[in-house]
């Protein structure tokens, strides 16, 4: 079998994520035929079936999903030796690895002492791996979720969990929802997009996507979303972290401006 190309890894993942070959291809800026003959000559060069398909619905096979995990873990590999060619390289850059839909409120206060170039946002659900893969040079974390495992942190916060619906939505009026309400959404999904936040706003604007995030991001909604407080969900406590080998000096002097700001109740960890 030919070598797989990096194109055929993207396409499958973003299959995978949506489990809708529509959303995946509008996604991924191509048009859905285009999408479901890549998948099918994917599955015919691999010799395995990937996928189960009807005309409702589209599930992984047990072999989908252990290719789903390794299209993940490659592309993270990839954008990691991208990243270390880059460092090493001496670009005076700042990656920093954010969750999806949390953290967005924190961001101004924890880069408000930082002169260096624009930062690029990695968004990631697993934030410390990102640092740890060379991905980003700093993240945002859960602290309730995540192993700083060695990474130097500092608490910047807590978010409480908010449900995005469409603002005409029957769920939008309520004082709050549990997440037995959200999952007999069609559009539900337990794990946000791993997008930036206008992208995610606009497809729950748009009806095609409701999902849980941290409620930092409740000013910047527009007016066709709504955030509904999830009442079963505990709150969040932030932290942003790095490696202490960093050699990023723009890294290095806002980790040091955030010892000296912490804020009440915070602290650094490792």
């Amino acid at each position: 079998m030919d070598r797989l190309e990096t194109r055929e890894l993207v396409y499958f993942s973003a299959l995978a994520d949506e489990l809708h070959f529509g959303r995946a291809a509008e996604n991924l800026g191509i048009t859905q035929p285009v999408l479901s003959r890549a998948v099918a000559r994917l599955e015919r060069r691999m010799g395995v079936r990937l996928m189960d398909r009807t005309s409702r619905k589209v599930e992984l096979t047990e072999a989908g999903r252990t290719f789903r995990d390794e299209c993940r873990r490659l592309l993270r590999q990839l954008d990691a030796a991208v990243r270390r060619t880059r460092q090493s390289a001496d670009h005076a850059r700042l990656a920093i690895a954010v969750r999806p839909g949390t953290g967005s409120g924190f961001l101004p206060q924890v880069l408000r002492r930082y002169e260096g170039p624009e930062p690029e946002l990695v968004f990631a659900h697993d934030t410390t791996g990102a640092v740890r893969d060379g991905i980003a040079d700093a993240a945002l974390v859960c602290l309730e979720s995540e192993e700083l495992g060695g990474l130097q942190a500092i608490r910047i916060g807590a978010e409480q969990p908010v449900a995005l619906v469409p603002r005409e939505h029957a769920l939008a009026g309520r004082d709050g929802v549990v997440v037995a309400d959200l999952r007999e959404l069609k559009s539900y999904r337990a794990q946000c997009p791993e997008a930036g936040l206008d992208e995610i706003l606009d497809r729950v604007a748009l009806g095609r996507l409701v999902t849980v995030v941290g409620s930092t991001v409740v000013d910047r909604l527009p007016s066709d979303v709504a955030a509904v407080p999830v009442t079963d969900l505990p709150a969040t406590t932030l932290a942003f972290c790095w490696s202490p080998a960093t050699r990023n000096r723009h890294l290095q002097a806002l980790a040091q401006g955030l010892a000296t700001d912490a804020l009440p109740g915070s602290g650094t960890s490792a």
